[in-house]
């Protein structure tokens, strides 16, 4: 399923190189713009997002995702003590799996214990530090692009073959549309999920003036290596309950239970420049975090400083350790079934 070119594509003239692999290996940047505007960059490395163009009230566009100009730095930026994840998709499974193991059909898997002992986003090498194959491009009204990926079986000794196909639609209601899908050759676990950081006051400012809204009334418990126990913290009277605006939080990394469904799960809005983000989704849970930081080491784009609260993700999931918890929503993809998930990041001008 590699395709190592781009030749494919009819409509080139969105695409441009971003850099280059070790292997010399191409690494290419897709920009979609929708008819209000609104401009979003791809490179298919990792299926990550470089770069959000919004819009303001004054004309002025407004970056709103934290990210890199460089291939190089994104590659760099792994290398970090606590790597930032920039814009890019997580698999196989987003989160954090309690001492990397589990069982499935009665068979226990050890998988790399890259955050603490634990596994984290995916292990050593995540879907977020492999190439993706771009299958399917359009342009005109509601642009999209189609990425793929091919798992091999015991991929960071995850069981099973698994395929990948993530759309992103630029849709002209001012909607980030992403659309998830996966089949295995075998019984497996996944969860993947999008980790932009935003921020809606531009990438090169902070997000604590920024409000905040999460439709949830309780979230994960967890332990001091931040592994759910299996247990939900009731929000009510708590610091972390935003289901009535309040400024984002210098520091937050907690799973909100939510109910799937097609309303706002959160938003998130900045008086600065009048801008508004509503997320949606049919995962059960929204992973809040702030952070980002380069610890001083790595530029972010346009030569920005880029600190502890530049930027906040949204990330829309199934429960952390979901597979060593047997009253979590189901998280084993079965061979012969499909994955299916949809999240939707939508902007518009605070009236």
């Amino acid at each position: 399923m590699k395709i190592k070119h781009i030749s494919h594509l009819q409509d080139q003239s969105n695409c441009k190189l971003f850099g280059l692999l070790s292997d010399n290996e191409e690494i290419h940047s897709f920009e979609l713009t929708n008819k209000n505007g609104i401009k979003v960059q791809i490179i298919n490395y990792g299926a990550t997002v470089t770069s959000l163009k919004i819009p303001s009230t004054n004309g002025k566009l407004i970056d709103v995702v934290l990210g890199f100009d460089t291939l190089e730095s994104y590659l760099q930026s792994y290398n970090l003590p606590s790597p930032p994840y920039f814009g890019t998709t997580i698999g196989r499974y987003a989160g954090r799996i309690n001492k990397g193991t589990f069982t499935l059909n009665g068979k226990t898997f050890q998988l790399a214990g890259n955050n603490n002992g634990n596994t984290l986003h995916g292990g050593n090498v995540g879907f977020g530090k492999k190439v993706w194959n771009v299958t399917d491009l359009t342009g005109g009204d509601n642009p999209s692009i189609t990425f793929g990926l091919l798992s091999e079986n015991l991929d960071e000794n995850f069981p099973g073959e698994l395929h990948i196909y993530l759309t992103y639609t630029l849709t002209d209601e001012n909607e980030l549309k992403l659309e998830y899908k996966a089949t295995t050759t075998e019984d497996t676990v996944i969860n993947l999920t999008h980790h932009s950081y935003f921020n809606l006051n531009g990438h090169d400012s902070s997000v604590l003036d920024q409000e905040m809204v999460i439709v949830s009334d309780k979230i994960l418990e967890t332990d001091s290596d931040n592994i759910p126990t299996g247990k939900f913290t009731d929000l009510t009277g708590h610091n972390f309950d935003f289901r009535k605006p309040k400024n984002c939080p210098s520091s937050i990394d907690n799973s909100f239970v939510i109910e799937p469904s097609k309303e706002i799960i959160a938003q998130l809005f900045s008086s600065e420049t009048n801008l508004k983000m509503s997320v949606y989704t049919d995962q059960p849970s929204v992973h809040i975090y702030v952070g980002g930081n380069c610890f001083d080491t790595l530029k972010g784009k346009e030569n920005a400083n880029y600190h502890k609260t530049s930027g906040i993700c949204f990330e829309t999931q199934n429960f952390p350790d979901a597979p060593n918890q047997p009253h979590f929503p189901n998280s084993v993809l079965k061979k012969g079934e499909e994955y299916q998930q949809t999240t939707v990041y939508k902007f518009e001008n605070i009236k």
